[in-house]
């Protein structure tokens, strides 16, 4: 482990690298044992939005090619569009320099097992940035599923909606372009969704042995913002739905939407086992619904006592955290990897093993069939 502060490097400035850029500020301020940390080159094309997003954000030196970056620093986050996942993170890999790659891991299950390969063969942290997992309520959840609480798994349900393009005239954008971001609702809200459940139940139930899937487009071409009317194709879908099978037996019923009126960003997560159930709304994301035992009905946990996961690092008991305190969890436990602490989770291995079932729920859809992955 070195005491010299790790250079960062991030593709990317807007939504995820104002997230991450916050979650660097927090750092030092609440984890005491954080590495120190020095935000060192910001990556992307246009260069006097860069050098605004330099200063925001507080980044010491702009890039505009991320090839100038991945051997310059100590940490690269490729924080850019889905199609920009595989390059430069095996160019860093390759390089010997730590990455932190935004989810899905790639467009494609090829593009995913290419970075899982690199990563293996690399011997360097490679993280895949599923946030949702470092919310406290559901590291306490995990918790009580590894204890047996919930008996045997049996059945897990997850649903992740919102409303962003339900308007038909909502402009076009790379999330809607297929080569640009592999899929729509699937890949941007269900990959949340399906890495949860395997992170909770995974270690109870196995991976998932077959998949039967559908997709569906509302919505066939939005307008082109500032175009004079132009419209672009939309070639990914606004929702899925999914029902999956584990090796264990247990079944999973998974659906996401990017059309649903009235829900803004309601990721939510039910887990039932012989032995009781519980419910987890990101909407909440302070409480988990339990029920165990001789109880008649669920209990609100609210997860911010001192001894609950991460807690003891923010205020005192009872003061809830939001949704940007996930990124100052993941950014903690990444940096702690590169300094040669301990382990970061999710792996890239993870983030394939998320790809493997993306893909079968497109086969599936496309031919028809249940998919078995073997």
């Amino acid at each position: 482990m070195t005491d010299e502060p790790i250079d960062i490097g991030v593709l990317g400035y807007r939504f995820m690298g104002k997230a991450h850029a916050n979650a660097l500020d927090r750092l030092p301020m609440f984890f005491e044992d954080a590495p120190e940390t020095n935000r060192h080159t910001v990556i992307g094309r246009d260069e006097a939005a860069l050098a605004d997003a330099a200063e925001t954000l507080g980044f010491d030196h702009t890039a505009t090619d991320w090839r100038d970056v991945v051997e310059e620093v100590d940490a690269f986050y490729n924080l850019g569009p889905n199609h920009l996942h595989v390059e430069p993170s095996v160019a860093a890999l390759e390089a010997g320099t730590p990455v932190l790659c935004e989810k899905p891991l790639a467009p494609t299950l090829a593009g995913a097992e290419r970075l899982r390969d690199a990563a293996a063969a690399a011997d360097v942290p490679a993280g895949c940035a599923f946030n949702y997992r470092f919310v406290p309520a559901i590291r306490y959840a995990k918790r009580l599923i590894d204890d047996g609480e919930l008996g045997e798994i049996r059945q897990v349900r997850g649903r992740y909606l919102q409303d962003w393009l339900s308007d038909p005239e909502a402009p076009w954008s790379w999330r809607n372009d297929e080569e640009l971001a592999g899929s729509g609702a699937l890949g941007d809200l269900g990959a949340h969704t399906i890495d949860l459940a395997r992170f909770l139940v995974g270690d109870r139930v196995g991976e998932a042995a077959s998949v039967s899937g559908h997709l569906q487009t509302f919505t066939e071409e939005r307008p082109v913002e500032g175009g004079d009317g132009e419209t672009r194709p939309v070639t990914v879908d606004d929702a899925y739905s999914a029902q999956v099978e584990y090796d264990s037996g247990a079944t999973a019923t998974f659906e996401a939407s990017r059309v649903t009126e009235g829900h803004k960003n309601d990721h939510t997560i039910t887990v039932h086992g012989s032995q009781g159930s519980l419910r987890f709304s990101l909407e909440r994301l302070n409480e988990l619904e339990v029920m165990t035992g001789d109880a008649r009905g669920y209990e609100t946990v609210l997860v911010t006592d001192e001894d609950d996961p991460y807690i003891e690092h923010w205020w005192p008991p009872g003061h809830v955290i939001g949704w940007e305190h996930t990124f100052v969890h993941e950014n903690y436990e990444f940096l702690r990897s590169v300094a040669g602490t301990d382990e970061f989770l999710p792996s890239f291995d993870d983030g394939y093993e998320i790809q493997r079932v993306l893909d079968a729920v497109e086969r599936s859809d496309a031919e028809g069939v249940r998919v078995d992955l073997d």
